[in-house]
């Protein structure tokens, strides 16, 4: 498990959005779940329905960088459509690829200290 790359990217739905943003969450959860070394993929909604934080759990950074690359070419536009990032945590050691790739998301990171899943 010492290649695991995980984050939570937080978000706020924009005004209006929220159908919007449901439509485009079912659509990315059916993409990503044919996507090869994606282990977890969950989209959390506040009550309000004001905010929304998606957790994302890959083998290895190839695969969360396979995974990026997917949600660039077919989501990016429309996701950035209904929400607004405002954070992102970052779990496990990336490789310098997919730090570059989260760094655009303005990620702050964690290493490994210990566990187990």
């Amino acid at each position: 498990m010492a290649d695991v790359l995980s984050w939570n990217l937080q978000l706020r739905v924009k005004d209006g959005h929220l159908d919007d943003a449901r439509t485009l969450m079912a659509e990315m959860v059916e993409a990503t779940r044919g996507e090869k070394g994606t282990l977890g993929y969950e989209w959390f909604l506040s009550e309000d329905g004001s905010a929304c934080h998606i957790q994302e759990r890959f083998q290895d950074s190839e695969a969360a960088l396979a995974h990026l690359g997917n949600f660039g070419a077919n989501f990016a536009d429309r996701f950035l459509g209904c929400f607004e990032p405002t954070g992102l945590t970052a779990y496990g050691e990336p490789s310098e690829d997919a730090r570059a790739a989260l760094d655009g998301f303005g990620a702050a990171y964690l290493g490994t200290l210990g566990g187990f899943s």
